[in-house]
């Protein structure tokens, strides 16, 4: 339906059939009614895919309608509601649906991963990261794509980014250091060194994690964990708390197959299956744990998280252990 010439019209909308007839009866109005291409698929095919979409849904993912965001406008202008049933289950990847939140991920429990670090700017939750040293933090190079100023701090002992907590503390960053590979246009050594301004201190809520220092392929199937204070779901929302999700492996192979990932992971990246669970914005930078060890760091994915046919990527970090070595030991 065309509705008034003025309105907007979503790229779901599908022009009026050309009558056939200059009769004007209603019969004939309501005829050419009926023949709206769109108009049979609401009442059949969508509204039945969308209760089977329905009844797929995981336990705890809300369950109630809603509308593309492109396509709501016009909705509530023309006044239609069957077209509420056309566009049941069918709104494009990027609509609003809590899709690329963790799914079946939880808030983990406080102060159990105590390595974790969340990169700020103005006080605000940019980027994860993870302690590896006393002075130094381990995350992602294309984190600082997304400062305004080029630089960090770094909150430690944190489980909650609002509460007061006994051990938690903001450290400004002495030094920035990306991998000297890293680059806007590539994913490829996406890696971020910060030393801090003074080493941190530890405790039980503040805690270096080892890193992965055997330079061998993590068996595909096996689960590993991803944690951060990124986006919990594709239309923004951030948790004040701690998250994370236990992910399997794929093998190299597979993500490289045209479903996937067609031939871009290198022999120093890593994926993580994403089908309903994943990491997701301000998740960069964080540590992928296999076997109470690091052995990636959160680079990139799909725009839209959770997405299985792009699986996460991560880049290894055994085959970097000798650049961050020199790093710090320079820096010391």
């Amino acid at each position: 339906m065309r509705g008034s010439a003025a309105l907007p019209r979503s790229p779901f909308f599908f022009p009026a059939a050309a009558a056939k007839t200059e009769h004007k009866g209603e019969e004939e109005r309501r005829r050419r009614k009926s023949s709206r291409p769109g108009v049979n698929a609401a009442a059949s095919e969508p509204h039945s895919t969308a209760r089977q979409r329905s009844s797929s849904k995981p336990e705890g993912v809300h369950t109630s309608v809603s509308v593309c965001p492109a396509t709501a406008p016009n909705m509530k202008v023309l006044g239609l509601p069957i077209l509420t049933v056309l566009f049941l289950g069918i709104c494009p990847a990027f609509g609003g649906r809590p899709r690329g939140r963790i799914l079946r991920g939880q808030e983990a429990g406080a102060h159990q991963m105590p390595y974790m670090a969340s990169l700020q700017e103005d006080g605000k939750h940019v980027c994860g990261g993870f302690l590896i040293a006393l002075q130094w933090v381990l995350s992602a190079a294309h984190c600082l794509e997304d400062t305004v100023n080029g630089t960090f701090q770094v909150l430690l002992g944190a489980h909650s980014l609002s509460n007061d907590e006994p051990q938690k503390r903001l450290y400004s960053v002495r030094r920035l250091i990306p991998h000297p590979g890293s680059g806007r246009d590539h994913n490829d050594d996406d890696l971020l060194l910060l030393q801090l301004s003074e080493p941190a201190t530890l405790g039980t809520h503040v805690q270096t994690l080892p890193l992965q220092r055997e330079d061998r392929e993590v068996p595909a199937g096996t689960l590993c964990r991803v944690a951060g204070w990124g986006v919990t779901s594709n239309t923004g929302k951030r948790p004040d708390k701690l998250q994370y999700v236990d992910l399997p492996v794929m093998s190299r192979a597979q993500c490289n197959e045209r479903t996937f990932h067609d031939g871009d992971i290198t022999e120093k990246m890593m994926c993580a299956e994403s089908k309903r669970k994943d990491s997701c914005k301000g998740d960069s930078g964080g540590p992928l744990i296999c076997n109470g060890m690091a052995e990636g760091v959160v680079a990139t994915g799909s725009r839209v998280c959770g997405n299985w046919k792009k699986p996460g990527i991560y880049t290894r970090i055994a085959p970097y252990l000798t650049w961050i070595n020199e790093v710090m030991g320079l820096a010391n």
